[in-house]
């Protein structure tokens, strides 16, 4: 892949926050933008030189970004990969359509991961009622996943007993799924690594991550969010999993840390993730840099973290705390905290769920960063402590 410079053109299919964060990214670095996404006001599409109205499978649409771009990225895995793979004859894709397959696919995301020699929950492949018949009983209670098109918690459902396993893949109407062994969890964690296509690689701190309904709510990046050998395990992880794809790209892989310290891989991402949000305000190189120069075959540095930091996702549910009418969170009061840097994506309707922004808190000290994140949470009616 040669190097595309600055003057060029860089395309993204998906219009929504990720997207948008990637043009603003190429923009400040020189780079005109063209985005392919459906809706005529997302949010990514809104920013850009170039919006192409278009289905993700539009051969017309995917012509004229070919004939825009210079090379072309994605901002989320539920893109067709017969689009990326199409685009590829014309430009350079990275992430390419082979990574992108696998990531839609827990079944196969979860068959790359044992190949790769990075360890998984205990799982079995359900697909027919033969496999849902042969399911052993030490694999319950467990989580059942649909294999493909489940995100932040979507697509699956807590199962204790072989008949409530049954139940919820009908429920799921019998399409192919995976069902996990749920285990002991102390926390969970995930790692942000970017590979070129000369193989070179970089990576960030391993972030802490705290969920709630499945949805990312807290972000911690700092030297003491967990023990040395568990930061150093996830990376390896991570990096063999990279590597085993000849990934070009950033690429997100999420872990549990079990009671007894044992790390599992979760899933992967093949995209800039929102536990990397931080990297906007507390390293000297962001993802969404990263992703720029992973495309455009720009050296990589390793990123420097220069202050502690932590994340809160903000959800449209921020709209709604006090009644069903919709008003504008507090942001004056939260901006006059130290520290503080909000980031909202340019969505014109809030709804309940929906991801609207985050709020990066940085400084010096992780209790003094803690202390103004907890404020803040309490400012905008988010659950409070933020640890648990």
């Amino acid at each position: 892949m040669s190097t595309i410079l600055p003057g060029a053109t860089l395309g993204v299919i998906g219009g929504g926050q990720l997207g948008r964060m990637f043009v603003h990214a190429a923009q400040r670095m020189g780079y005109f933008t063209a985005v392919l996404d459906p809706d005529a006001d997302s949010p990514a599409g809104r920013v850009s030189h170039h919006h192409i109205h278009t289905d993700y499978t539009d051969v017309d649409g995917l012509a004229r970004l070919a004939g825009l771009a210079d090379a072309i990225t994605t901002e989320f895995e539920n893109v067709p990969a017969p689009s990326l793979e199409h685009l590829a004859t014309a430009r350079p894709v990275a992430p390419g359509a082979d990574s992108v397959a696998i990531a839609q696919d827990r079944i196969r995301e979860k068959g790359h991961f044992v190949r790769c020699g990075v360890d998984c929950a205990p799982y079995a492949v359900i697909e027919t009622a033969d496999h849902l018949a042969a399911v052993q009983p030490d694999l319950l209670p467990g989580i059942l996943k649909t294999a493909r098109l489940g995100y932040d918690g979507k697509g699956q459902r807590r199962v204790a007993t072989q008949a409530e396993l049954a139940a919820a893949w009908e429920d799921a109407g019998g399409v192919p799924c995976v069902l996990e062994k749920l285990l002991p969890l102390d926390f969970e964690c995930s790692v942000i690594v970017a590979r070129g296509a000369d193989g070179h690689m970089v990576d960030f701190p391993v972030q802490r991550n705290l969920h709630r309904d499945g949805i990312l709510a807290v972000t911690e990046v700092h030297a003491q969010n967990m023990p040395e050998s568990t930061a150093r395990r996830a990376v390896a992880a991570a990096r063999s999993i990279a590597e085993g794809l000849s990934y070009v790209g950033v690429l997100c892989v999420e872990f549990f840390v079990l009671a007894d310290g044992a790390l599992v891989v979760n899933e992967m991402a093949p995209r800039p993730h929102n536990s990397g949000h931080w990297s906007m305000d507390a390293s000297d190189v962001s993802q969404f840099e990263l992703q720029v120069r992973t495309l455009a075959g720009l050296p990589l540095n390793p990123p420097r973290q220069h202050s502690v930091a932590v994340m809160l996702n903000l959800l449209g549910d921020l709209w709604f705390i006090d009644s069903d009418v919709q008003e504008e969170p507090r942001w004056a009061d939260v901006l006059a905290l130290p520290g503080t840097h909000l980031h909202l994506y340019g969505k014109t309707e809030a709804r309940r769920g929906r991801k609207m922004g985050h709020l990066n808190i940085t400084g010096d000290d992780i209790e003094a960063v803690r202390s103004t994140a907890d404020f803040a949470a309490a400012l905008l009616g988010l659950p409070i402590p933020l640890s648990e």
